[in-house]
C-alpha cells in the first residue's frame, strides 16, 4: 500500500520542521512538500497530488481558511483533505475552517502518535472531532450568529433514521458509538450516514455537522 501523502502548510520553519520529522517516522505516511503560505499551500496540493493537507490557520498571502476554501472548492482535488492545526481547540477560525470544508482539527501540543492517527483519520474519509469541542465549537459560533436562522427544510429529504443518526454525528459520535447506543450494525450507519451526506451534498462528516447544526439539530 502507498504511503498517505501529507503537505504540511506553516509559516514558521522549525514547526514544519518538526513536524515532518514526526510523520516521516511513520512508515505509512510521507511529507511530500511543504509550504510557507497558503498560496503555496493550493499550489503544492494540485502539483504533488497530496491525500492530506496539515494546514495553519495563520500565515501569509493567503491565510488558511482561505486556502482550505480552494482546496475544498477544487473538483480536481475532490480527494484531498485538509486537517487544521490549531494552538486553541475552540477557536472561531476552527468553526469557520469546518464550514470551508476541512475535515476537522488538532492543536500542535498534540502528541506525535495522535498527530499521525489523525492523519491516517481524516485519510480514510473520516472527521476529527472531538465531542465537547463539536458541541461548544458550533454550538457557540453558528446558533449565536445574527441572522442565520436556523434552516429547518434542510433535512426534508433525509429518512427519520437518518436524521436521528444525523443529529448523533452532530454530538461527535463515532459510527461504533452511535451502532451500540441504536442497537445497529456499523456498517447500517456508516450506509446511513453515507446516503445522509450524499443527500445533503455534504464533503465529508465534518460538513455534515455544520448542515445539522444549520438545519435547527440539537443534540
Amino acid at each position: 500500500m502507498n504511503p498517505i501523502r501529507v503537505l504540511i502548510a506553516d509559516d514558521q520553519d522549525i514547526v514544519r520542521a518538526g513536524l515532518r520529522l514526526i510523520i516521516d517516522s511513520a512508515a505509512d505516511l510521507t511529507v511530500v512538500a511543504e509550504a510557507a503560505t497558503g498560496r503555496q499551500a493550493v499550489h503544492l496540493a494540485r502539483q504533488e497530488r497530496v491525500d492530506v493537507v496539515l494546514m495553519d490557520i495563520r500565515m501569509p498571502e493567503l491565510d488558511g481558511l482561505a486556502a482550505t476554501r480552494r482546496i475544498t472548492a477544487d473538483d480536481e482535488l475532490a480527494g484531498v483533505k485538509v486537517l487544521i492545526l490549531t494552538t486553541f481547540e475552540v477557536d472561531e477560525y476552527v468553526f469557520e475552517a469546518l464550514r470551508s470544508g476541512a475535515s476537522g482539527f488538532l492543536g500542535k501540543s498534540a502528541r506525535p502518535d495522535a498527530l499521525n492517527e489523525a492523519i491516517r483519520t481524516v485519510a480514510r474519509g473520516e472527521s476529527l472531532l472531538s465531542p465537547i469541542a463539536t458541541r461548544g465549537l458550533i454550538a457557540r459560533f453558528l446558533t449565536s450568529a445574527p441572522g442565520s436562522p436556523a434552516d429547518t427544510g434542510l433535512l426534508d429529504g433525509l429518512t427519520d433514521r437518518e436524521r436521528e443518526i444525523v443529529t448523533l454525528v452532530a454530538t461527535g459520535m463515532s459510527n461504533n458509538e452511535i451502532a451500540e447506543h441504536l442497537t445497529l450494525s456499523p456498517l447500517t450507519v456508516k450506509t446511513h450516514v453515507n446516503h445522509s451526506m450524499t443527500k445533503l451534498g455534504a464533503r465529508d462528516r465534518s460538513q455534515l455537522v455544520v448542515l445539522a447544526y444549520q438545519a435547527g439539530l440539537r443534540p
